[in-house]
């Protein structure tokens, strides 16, 4: 039987049947065997009270011969001397008054035995004979048992086929969808051990539009993106094959090269994002020494911030360790630090600084930039958002990296102002 929910039903509950069915028949065969005993014990006290009142007498030789094998009947006289028997030398001793189950010469026999006017009369059977008159009408009580499995094996396959008519149901509409058509499934009448099932179903329905809504939304957006640095790049090569001096030529190449600088960045930090998607997080979370991780963050922006006459260094700097994902994490302290570099000014500061609170790490980035304004502080976490006004090229995608790595390790991100007048960005991890 195939491995389905209905080929299960069927063969445990036809099984459970066939088993019932069994149980039943042999109780029913021995409940008839004891009453099929019953009756013919009782025809032989009805033959030897015939016998009291009529005696026996037999027409023909006929009759002696269809009565073997049957009855055997036995009188004895007052002198416990035989007076008669129906078969010669093949009947059972004399045995007291009443019913009794006696084996004599190797044979069993059912003896009814009465004593009346000085006379035994004896009447008995072999149990053999028994048997085999009941073996005859035995089969017969198979037959309520073959309709009964025959007919209750039909109900039960049209009830479990009805049964399972919702599953059935979900299955051919859940075939029917394409990628286009995730819309929640209809729950109107589903019997309830079903209901949950559809409703996990439409939670992942709502889930998978959501993802494919986000998908098309990010590629959308990011289409939009690198058309504007392409394009740019696109027109300077453009000047630069068309430049009539060296000097022109250098100048146009120069700018090529910051063009294709912001395109690289912005593929790159699109990139990062992808990774950041549920679907791709694949990075085993390790131990490690986030307090050597910032330092050595720090050091790697340390030639950027120094051509740019910035005052880029560590403060306070506790030791703490977590588990989580070094290169995840090292993107987060990346993005936050060249976002801060990107909005400081010539010969401004940027302070990173880390800090134990109430059992989480607090990772701290302060400048002495314009800040950000407080009513779009949240805004800022949104994919290629830029604040109004801002002429400081970038991705608009930084800080949204940011807050998806610190959710990835159970944390958050905060932005405020700093005391320095700039902004300050403020990341809490979970140490446990």
């Amino acid at each position: 039987m195939s491995n389905t929910i209905r080929g299960r039903l069927l063969l445990w509950q036809i099984s459970a049947l066939m088993l019932t069915g069994l149980l039943v028949s042999i109780i029913t065969y021995l409940l008839a065997w004891d009453a099929f005993n019953k009756m013919r014990d009782y025809g032989l006290e009805q033959i030897a009270h015939t016998v009291v009142r009529h005696g026996v007498q037999y027409d023909n030789d006929e009759d002696v011969r269809n009565d073997r094998g049957q009855f055997v009947s036995q009188i004895w006289a007052a002198d416990n001397s035989l007076f008669y028997s129906s078969l010669d030398n093949a009947g059972p001793p004399r045995q007291a008054p009443g019913l009794h189950v006696i084996e004599s010469n190797g044979i069993e026999w059912r003896v009814f035995t009465l004593r009346e006017g000085g006379l035994t009369i004896q009447v008995a059977t072999t149990s053999a004979s028994l048997a085999r008159k009941f073996a005859a009408i035995a089969p017969l009580l198979l037959i309520p048992l073959v309709v009964l499995v025959l007919v209750l094996g039909l109900l039960i396959r049209a009830a479990v086929g009805r049964a399972l008519a919702p599953l059935e149901k979900v299955r051919t509409e859940i075939g029917q969808r394409g990628v286009m058509s995730l819309h929640a499934l209809d729950t109107r009448g589903m019997p309830d051990e079903v209901a949950p099932l559809v409703d996990a179903l439409n939670d992942l329905l709502v889930r998978l539009d959501q993802a494919m809504a986000a998908q098309r939304r990010f590629i959308a957006d990011a289409a939009h993106e690198l058309r504007t640095p392409l394009t740019a790049v696109r027109l300077q090569a453009q000047i630069a094959s068309r430049a009539g001096s060296d000097r022109e030529r250098e100048a146009a190449l120069a700018q090529l090269a910051g063009g294709v600088g912001r395109a690289a960045h912005l593929i790159d930090q699109l990139l990062h994002m992808a990774r950041l998607e549920p679907s791709a997080r694949q990075g085993a979370f390790e131990p490690l020494t986030l307090d050597g991780l910032i330092k050595q963050t720090v050091a790697d922006f340390s030639a950027q911030a120094e051509a740019r006459d910035i005052d880029l260094g560590v403060g306070a700097c506790a030791t703490l360790g977590l588990v989580g994902q070094a290169d995840n994490l090292r993107m987060l302290l990346g993005n936050l630090i060249d976002n801060a570099m990107r909005y400081t000014p010539t010969g401004g500061r940027v302070d990173v600084e880390l800090a134990e609170t109430e059992g989480n790490a607090v990772i701290s980035v302060s400048d002495n930039g314009p800040g950000i304004p407080a009513a779009e502080r949240e805004r800022v976490f949104e994919r290629f958002y830029r604040v109004a006004g801002s002429d400081i090229p970038g991705s608009g995608l930084g800080l949204s990296i940011v807050r998806q790595v610190a959710l990835l390790h159970g944390g958050r991100v905060e932005l405020a102002s700093a005391p320095s007048g700039g902004l300050l960005a403020r990341v809490t991890l979970p140490l446990r």
